[in-house]
């Protein structure tokens, strides 16, 4: 969807340098030092109100730079916004990068899922670069939605939300008071409720000593689920066990993949490296049994796919199917011949691989790509790829993003290539690209391609949750959804947010899952891949994203209180590592870890 710019004048603002006047945000001349506005001091509160010409529905904040890094370029700021300059709404916290590149970001414009329209628009600077230095506004561009219609429709529900949270509050006072007849009269006349009828007779009980009812009346609620919410977003507790499977029993490995069946409580286990050479077994776990079973010893041998690492794979859980896409091959082993990209098959129930295509880009589908990812709308039998590099046969430096550090070798340098959005219908066995790798283009909702990152499919909303990974050499945070069927795309955070947000770190070793019942997003962050960082940043954390409340919670961290090597040791909890695999059972409730690369010496560079 595209948005207009929207026009706007300087209200107000906190103060300003002479040379440096507020009305030079509305012109972008990022080679003019002296086009911005200038705060006269870095006293607290300072800001800039802006004033729509028009009432709109903002839908984006785009920040204009000069031309190279500046001191006084804001680091943190907030955004707020409303239909009066008395009664705001946060609309924004974040930060901007010092360098010369614009940044967009999105902004608020729902309240209880309903949009509402702004007629002020309010900039806070909160910290520059240079700590000492005063806040500099180079230039602002907003854009948004001005369509009447869709405005005043927003403006009208904003207008009565604020009425029936006023008389809310009125009645909430009355009945704390004790005032009942004026209690009654207001509610009476307002047509409002204060709030659930099951709350109101829980306090009519409780305050006419009614108590043994009262304990009847919440042990039938506790019974009939109506505080299931609620216990689901009390804080966790987690508890790490370490699983010891009689033999025969998988290797140490990294890079490779996991899927489980809930319902047959089996999980599958397919390929990796196990730090000389690339795997191409197939393993079962049965979970109630805590047995291994070894499937295939040799998958290509059974018409299956090749050893391989860095590939993913996804079950459809009621066709009892797993599909294989994507692999890593060595840059010095790469030729034109083996860098097709085959996709593959294995059906459970008759143990039988089936090769579907040995090139999924003569059926318009990805290149061959490795640390990408990929989930399934079983619903409409659909896979979606997003993401991932392109191998190429040409140098390319991979800077040890085969997710096992085993290539070390000094290659040239170049510019990677990313793979973009696909689909493939199962049952027409058809790709389709869904959007290239666009981030180079100019728009609000960019798909920024990216290796190591996490996507979830949500089966209820129908949307791609995607979070953090790996583009070059910067480490993404952002945290937006994909609607699979409107094209809709939706920052939930954008870049740099976890600096501003009590959120999962930027990372390419994070680990996640979905609960789509629980309405719950799982995410496991571990080491950092880049050596220079491993040892300052041993640490496991364990995060849960509440999709319905827009929060983050921290439920696990190990603090730094043990290295790697002692958590192997004393086998206390998984010792921080990367290329390991994270999957989740939604029956019981229980994640499982396996394999890895903890990044120390003093540990086995492998994990089992």
């Amino acid at each position: 969807m595209s948005f207009e710019i929207l026009d706007y004048n300087i209200h107000k603002c906190s103060s300003y340098s002479p040379a440096h006047l507020p009305i030079n945000i509305k012109r972008n001349i990022p080679s003019d030092q002296s086009s911005r506005w200038s705060s006269e001091s870095n006293n607290p509160p300072q800001y800039l109100l802006l004033k729509l010409t028009k009432y709109a529905i903002v839908r984006t904040i785009t920040f204009g730079k000069y031309e190279k890094t500046h001191v006084c370029n804001l680091k943190k700021f907030k955004i707020f916004g409303g239909t009066n300059e008395e009664n705001m709404v946060e609309l924004l916290e974040g930060g901007l990068k010092n360098d010369s590149q614009a940044e967009t970001f999105e902004l608020k414009y729902q309240l209880l899922f309903r949009q509402f329209a702004c007629r002020y628009i309010k900039i806070v600077p909160l910290q520059s670069w240079g700590s000492s230095f005063n806040f500099t506004i180079w230039f602002i561009q907003l854009k948004g939605v001005t369509y009447w219609p869709a405005v005043e429709c927003a403006i009208d529900w904003l207008t009565k939300y604020r009425q029936t949270e006023a008389v809310r509050v009125c009645l909430k006072y009355l009945r704390e008071m004790g005032f009942r007849e004026s209690y009654e009269t207001l509610k009476r006349e307002s047509y409002i409720e204060l709030e659930d009828p099951f709350l109101t007779r829980l306090h009519t009980y409780a305050i006419n000593g009614c108590h043994k009812t009262l304990e009847e009346v919440l042990e039938r609620a506790v019974r009939d689920g109506h505080f299931r919410n609620y216990l689901y977003r009390q804080a966790y507790k987690p508890t790490w066990r370490s699983i010891n499977a009689p033999k025969p029993r998988p290797g140490m490995r990294g890079g490779h993949q996991m899927c489980l069946d809930s319902y047959s409580q089996t999980l599958y286990l397919f390929g990796g490296w196990d730090g000389y050479r690339d795997l191409a077994d197939l393993w079962a776990y049965h979970i109630p049994s805590n047995k291994w079973t070894l499937l295939s010893d040799n998958t290509k041998a059974q018409g299956g796919p090749s050893a391989r690492s860095c590939h993913k794979m996804c079950l459809d859980p009621e066709r009892r199917q797993i599909f294989v896409l994507g692999r890593y091959i060595d840059l010095q082993m790469r030729s034109q011949t083996n860098l097709k990209s085959d996709f593959y098959v294995y059906d459970i129930e008759t143990a039988k691989w089936t090769l579907i295509t040995d090139d999924t880009s003569a059926m318009g589908g990805p290149l061959l790509i490795f640390d990408h990812q990929m989930c399934m709308d079983v619903s409409k039998r659909t896979l979606y790829v997003f993401g991932g590099r392109i191998l190429m046969s040409t140098s390319l430096n991979e800077f040890s993003e085969d997710e096992n550090g085993a290539n070390n070798g000094a290659v040239v340098e170049r510019e990677p290539y990313y793979s973009g959005l696909y689909a493939y219908e199962v049952s027409t066995n058809t790709w389709n690209m869904i959007g290239s790798d666009i981030s180079m283009c100019l728009g609000v909702h960019p798909l920024k391609s990216r290796v190591g990152h996490s996507m979830l499919f949500h089966p209820v909303s129908r949307k791609l949750y995607i979070f953090a990974g790996q583009r070059n050499r910067d480490y993404l945070n952002d945290f937006f959804t994909f609607n699979i069927d409107t094209g809709d795309v939706d920052y939930i955070c954008g870049v740099g947010a976890a600096k501003e947000r009590f959120l999962p770190a930027a990372g390419f070793t994070q680990r996640a899952t979905i609960d789509p019942e629980l309405d719950q997003i799982y995410v496991l962050s571990g080491l950092s891949k880049e050596k220079d960082k491993r040892e300052e940043n041993v640490q496991n954390a364990f995060w849960v994203y509440y999709i319905k409340d827009d929060k983050w919670s921290c439920v696990y961290k190990n603090e730094n209180e043990n290295t790697a090597a002692q958590c192997y040791v004393q086998n206390l909890e998984p010792c921080p590592r990367f290329a390991h695999q994270l999957i989740y059972d939604q029956v019981s409730k229980v994640h499982y870890l396996f394999g890895g690369n903890p990044g120390v010496s003093a540990v086995p560079k492998i994990k089992a």
